[in-house]
């Protein structure tokens, strides 16, 4: 069975998919990019600003679920420019308790509104 997880602290979904969807013991979150909920805006900023951003976006959403990043057992990080990846992993790794859940970095040609990352992940609700 699965549900969808949605929360008014992440922003909200602007297509046909959901924040998250829980199914069995696992939460899929979709990709978070760094858009502040409250306004729908972009963050102002570089890499380490768009980041921490998107990381509080996912926050909400594990929250939602009643779990946090200790539960996390893999992201997916998709950066604009892989020349961002020491600063998107420095601020990645306050984050995440060890073990750090498993993870692909990947450059991509484009993300939505231009932003500089996106990142998505799966936890365990148990």
């Amino acid at each position: 069975m699965r549900e969808a997880l949605t929360t008014p602290d992440a922003p909200a979904a602007i297509g046909p998919y959901s924040q998250a969807i829980t199914a069995g013991d696992f939460l899929f979150a979709s990709g978070q990019i760094p858009l502040d909920p409250a306004t729908g805006q972009l963050v102002s900023g570089g890499i380490v600003e768009q980041t921490h951003r998107v990381f509080k976006n996912l926050a909400a959403i594990l929250a939602a679920a009643g779990i946090g990043f200790d539960r996390v057992v893999k992201t997916n990080v998709y950066l604009a420019d892989m020349a961002d990846f020491a600063a998107m992993n420095d601020v990645y790794g306050t984050y995440f308790p060890s073990p750090a859940p498993a993870r692909a970095t990947i450059q991509a040609a484009r993300l939505p509104r231009d932003v500089k990352v996106e990142i998505d992940l799966v936890a365990y609700l148990k």
